[in-house]
């Protein structure tokens, strides 16, 4: 099996792999040329630099990586359907001592590919099943000045492209930088957005200088990263997934190259509290994360490849996962009171969890102390009383007070009966934060506790690895009543990367959108922990008939078998259904513009199904006037549905087999 297996490659299929693993030293009749000195093992240093070039293509022949080697030089570019998403770009790694890998002076020492096609089981997910099939080819490389061995992995799947760097000497090495770019096309638009600042369509060149003395700063935006191409047939996300022990991976526009982003590799933490690490010294052999380009040749095919992300993670860490449940969350307010009021408002509107929230503990500005609830809640007889109920309850915990004992503080919190972690402000970035992020979730693991993170987190799809991490924020929040803009930006951006906590926000006053569109939500993202009614208390609802759409929010999953995009335009509009069981769920949302969606319900089964649709009325003074109207009618998978919607409006429709 060639040489690689000395150097203990990071997941080196074997021979028994699933769906007929092909492998070789060196293909005949590849798309690869090496010359005889790159490929002979002699004198280090004596090797001469060969020309050559190797694509990684998917199984279905829709996406291609090639990677070439010019005159010792590494670079990459990918294309979807013949366009090209990513044009010639550089590879390469730099090291603290100055050593620049795939600049310069490197040859192939070997070659091998392989394809891959199987299926896994999520815990939870928008599929009930995750088909991961995909096409890999590997160099081997060595560094003719330094004598350092390295590889780059590349990968072509039906929903997009892949690829990392592996250092593959025993030892230690000490990275400095990534030398990564990503080139596009001219008239690309990205949506850059950084730290939870709203997404705004710009020019590569042209990402907006943010920071400050404590950040990372310059023209830097977060990942995912969208972009989208002047010919109208192609959409791309840039993301990260299986980031270990590395530095979280922002974006840089480049002085000079106008359409043209650079990697950058945090050396502060998003918020500028911890400790600044301008180097990574891991130890080797070390795979870096992958650096994922998710393609769609529509901006909705390009929502439902998003599981690529967790394809390239990590399979799970964990042999139980019985005990891992998502589902939906109703913050209260901190009281015993408000806490055993929220436990019926669950039972009763069919939530999983309460939650309590900053404060629970004390002044969570001031007090690292969370161990002893405020006086004001009995804690004890609310976490008893929600068990009895069926109920879980979820702690926040700033990550001031979970950092210093993780494992102290997660073992107390399951001996009280708690199900579950909030844990807020959290400061990725770094090598070390990204650590403490790992750990956090694996410590929660081990006590069978669901952990939600918030603040500037970002995905890496850690969530396959350790599925009992359910969510995350990462994104300008509902809760800061954004714009229906922003909202219908989110399926083909942040969402992306993984799931989403957005504090749905039905029924709230200052809402920019009508309260469909809040409902439409709950289909449309990925949010497996999904908080309801964020800002509101029980007795708000207690009149139900005033809220015509509480029945939709009773009934709504956040866990899935079977999701479809029927329709969409980043920025503009967005319909996505998705099944449960024998019963479906269609989210539509649409922009500040009025439209009308024709959605042929072809997805749904053989025979007759109940629409109960909730639709927009007629507009009101402002998005959130708008009422809430419900109708029922039967339809069949030959029906097309006319789903009209107001200014910011939407619609949320559930599809009941009869």
């Amino acid at each position: 099996m060639a040489d690689s297996a000395s150097h203990a490659l990071p997941e080196q299929p074997s021979a028994g792999a699933p769906g007929g693993l092909s492998r070789r030293g060196l293909l005949k009749g590849a798309a690869v040329t090496v010359g005889a000195a790159a490929l002979g093992a002699g004198a280090a240093g004596t090797a001469a630099a060969a020309d050559a070039s190797v694509t990684a293509t998917a199984p279905d022949g829709s996406n291609t990586l090639t990677m070439s080697l010019t005159s010792g030089t590494l670079s990459w570019s990918a294309k979807r359907r013949g366009l090209t998403v990513v044009g010639p770009s550089a590879l390469g790694l730099e090291l603290s001592d100055g050593t620049s890998l795939g600049t310069a002076g490197t040859v192939i020492t070997n070659y091998q590919h392989w394809t891959v096609d199987h299926t896994w089981t999520p815990v939870y997910g928008r599929n009930a099943t995750v088909r991961d099939r995909y096409q890999e080819m590997r160099w081997n490389l060595r560094d003719t000045a330094s004598h350092i061995n390295f590889s780059i992995q590349i990968r072509a799947y039906p929903t997009g492209v892949a690829f990392r760097y592996v250092l593959l000497d025993k030892g230690t090495a000490t990275i400095s930088d990534e030398l990564t770019t990503f080139a596009f096309p001219d008239s690309t638009l990205v949506y850059s957005a950084r730290d939870e600042d709203p997404y705004n369509p710009v020019a590569p060149g042209s990402i907006p200088s943010t920071g400050t003395a404590t950040t990372d700063t310059g023209p830097l935006t977060d990942l995912p990263l969208t972009a989208t191409y002047a010919s109208g047939s192609l959409i791309a996300s840039i993301c990260e997934s299986s980031r270990l022990n590395f530095p979280r991976l922002m974006l840089s526009s480049v002085s000079g190259q106008p359409g043209t982003l650079a990697a950058h590799l945090m050396e502060y933490t998003a918020r500028g509290a911890d400790t600044v690490q301008t180097i990574s010294t891991v130890t080797t052999p070390f795979a870096t994360p992958w650096r994922a380009v998710v393609t769609g040749s529509t901006h909705a095919e390009l929502v439902d490849n998003a599981e690529l992300v967790l394809n390239l993670a990590p399979a799970s860490a964990l042999t139980d996962t019985s005990w891992i449940k998502p589902g939906k969350a109703f913050r209260v307010q901190l009281t015993t009171a408000a806490g055993m009021a929220g436990v019926d408002f669950a039972v009763a509107r069919g939530l999983q969890f309460i939650e309590y929230d900053g404060g629970w503990y004390g002044d969570p500005d001031h007090s690292t102390d969370a161990t002893k609830p405020i006086p004001g809640i009995d804690l004890s007889s609310v976490i008893s009383y929600a068990t009895s109920k069926g109920i879980g309850v979820i702690l926040y915990v700033d990550r001031r007070a979970a950092t210093a004992d993780p494992e102290g503080l997660f073992s107390l919190y399951k001996s009280w009966g708690a199900e579950g972690v909030k844990l807020g402000f959290i400061s990725d970035g770094t090598q070390a934060m990204t650590n403490r992020i790992a750990n956090w979730a694996r410590t929660a693991a081990k006590h069978h506790l669901l952990i939600d993170m918030h603040d500037d987190v970002r995905p890496f799809g850690h969530e396959r690895t350790y599925p009992n991490w359910v969510s995350m924020e990462g994104v300008r929040g509902n809760e800061q009543f954004p714009t229906a803009s922003h909202n219908v930006t989110l399926p083909f951006a942040r969402n992306i990367g993984g799931p989403m906590d957005y504090t749905i926000c039905y029924g709230q006053s200052r809402d920019r959108t009508t309260n469909v569109h809040q409902m439409a939500m709950a289909a449309v993202f990925y949010q497996p922990l999904n908080f309801l009614y964020w800002y509101d208390s029980p007795s708000k609802y207690a009149n139900a008939s005033n809220w015509p759409g509480l029945p939709w929010f009773d009934a709504v999953p956040t866990s899935w078998d079977e999701s479809r995009t029927l329709a969409g335009s980043i920025g503009q509009y967005v319909a996505v259904a998705r099944r449960h069981g024998d019963t479906w769920y269609l989210g539509a949302m649409t922009d500040e513009t009025p439209r009308t969606l024709s959605l042929p319900l072809t997805f749904l089964g053989g025979g007759t199904y109940t629409a109960t649709v909730y639709a927009d009325g007629t507009p009101g003074t402002s998005p959130f006037r708008t009422p809430v109207v419900v109708s029922t009618r039967t339809v069949t998978a030959a029906t097309t549905l006319d789903v009209a919607m107001a200014p910011a409006g939407g619609q949320a429709i559930i599809l009941k087999q009869t």
